[in-house]
């Protein structure tokens, strides 16, 4: 031995979650062409993405064992790209409502998802501390209701792909201002490409029944390490009133969408 150091190992932070070989796996993601992720496009039109749920689907259904795994075994990280194939990974649009039971889990791992939305139970997750969805470029947006997991502190999101973030000025899909969902009275199956999900059930401020005056917004908050726009389901204008004031650089107010004239970054 001399006197120089040894290599030091690099750990990868993600785990398997690295790109696998398109050739002999297949592709894990499906392209996203909701708005120009590279160079601005402020006035450019946006919409929710319109996929549903394949529950019949075998990614789908093993999310599901994973997640009753996850639930019962207490574990604190819970990153359950892991335990799917490539093509099992593409399947997967959104994650279970079961995730409510996850109330043990510290940091939830989702990088290079296919998500395209996150269920309003992930509130539910009151252990969370650290979100990783990093290399998720189809997820443009969270539910409010993330808030609510009040120990999260740090995260790891791609913000070129979300609504409205500072550096493109993507704009919001347009929402449906004072319209109760035209559907059953417990608004079971939505058109995710007009209210950007499938099933409003309650209300994200208060957690009681939607109601009949359901209001949606949009807010951009901090959210741990990062801004999030945050789609809101208010019952009442009480609600909507409740809400607090975006973040810096953002919209100030909740707001309904489409093209705005979003505040230029001051970063003194």
């Amino acid at each position: 031995m001399t006197g120089e150091e040894e290599p030091g190992l690099y750990v990868n932070r993600w785990g398997d979650t690295s790109p696998p070989d398109p050739q002999r796996f297949g592709l894990r993601q499906d392209a996203c062409s909701c708005f120009d992720q590279s160079r601005p496009r402020p006035r450019a039109r946006v919409g929710f993405h319109g996929e549903r749920q394949d529950t019949s689907a075998q990614g789908w259904r093993r999310l599901l064992e994973l997640v009753d795994e996850a639930a019962a075994d207490g574990r604190e990280e819970f990153r359950p790209l892991t335990g799917l194939s490539p093509q099992e990974r593409r399947e997967v649009v959104t994650l279970p409502p079961s995730i409510a039971s996850l109330t043990a889990v510290r940091h939830l791992v989702l990088y290079g998802s296919n998500l395209v939305r996150i269920p309003p139970e992930i509130g539910a997750m009151t252990s969370l501390e650290e979100f990783t969805p990093y290399t998720s470029y189809r997820l443009h947006w969270f539910p409010y209701e993330i808030t609510r997991c009040r120990k999260l502190t740090r995260s790891t999101v791609s913000t070129r792909a979300l609504f409205g973030n500072e550096k493109l000025r993507p704009p919001f899909p347009r929402l449906q201002p004072g319209q109760d969902p035209p559907a059953d009275p417990d608004r079971e199956d939505l058109d995710p490409r007009r209210w950007g999900v499938t099933a409003i059930h309650n209300c994200s401020v208060c957690e009681g029944p939607a109601g009949p005056r359901l209001q949606q917004a949009w807010i951009s908050l901090r959210v741990a390490t990062d801004v999030l726009p945050l789609l809101v389901n208010a019952c009442s204008p009480a609600c909507f009133a409740a809400l607090p004031h975006g973040a810096k650089n953002h919209l100030p107010t909740p707001h309904q969408g489409g093209r705005l004239d979003q505040p230029t970054p001051d970063y003194d």
